[in-house]
């Protein structure tokens, strides 16, 4: 299996924001834009790999603007980070006014993607070539990225196999919510 490098793969979708897309206030749905990233997420990985790949995780999502009806969305990705049978994928999301030209970065955020053979089992994926500064940046932030969400996993598993509700209960008290235990 060659290693390949970030530019392999790297893909960026365009997309027309439509009606249909708009929620009450007349905002493009938040559902629809991550839905979008996970297709653009999608699309790096497998490039990458070679292979069928599924979203893990999703860290970062978090929407700095809106996005009007009839702007352009362009979603772009890359593979930030391998590991065995991961990746993460970097998503940088902005949105076009035609009319004016104007650009907005409206969110970035990382999808942890792992590639599968035909069975279904874990895949290996290529080596990642760095070969820029970004490139060697991006690895090691997301790397960083990985090894935190390791460590709130570990914390949130073990807290919630060894407290019980009432020291929980405790712990939470004076904070804004009324517990009412029956």
């Amino acid at each position: 299996m060659s290693a390949k490098s970030v530019n392999d793969s790297r893909t960026t979708i365009t997309e027309l924001m439509i009606p249909h897309f708009a929620n009450f206030s007349g905002k493009v749905h938040g559902g629809i834009l991550l839905s979008l990233m996970d297709k653009v997420a999608y699309v790096c990985a497998a490039k990458h790999s070679g292979a069928y790949c599924v979203t893990v995780s999703v860290d970062g999502v978090e929407f700095r603007e809106p996005v009007e009806v009839g702007e352009l969305v362009s979603l772009a990705a890359s593979v930030n980070y391998v590991g065995n049978s991961s990746m993460i994928i970097g998503i940088r999301v902005e949105s076009l006014k035609p009319k004016t030209g104007e650009v907005t970065h409206t969110n970035s955020c990382y999808f942890t993607m792992v590639a599968k053979n035909e069975d279904g089992t874990l895949q290996q994926v290529p080596e990642l070539i760095l070969e820029s500064r970004t490139d060697i940046k991006r690895f090691y932030e997301a790397k960083k990225l990985k090894e935190k969400r390791r460590e709130i996993d570990e914390i949130m598993h073990k807290e919630r196999l060894h407290l019980s509700a009432e020291v929980i209960a405790q712990e939470i008290k004076d904070n804004r919510c009324i517990i009412n235990l029956k």
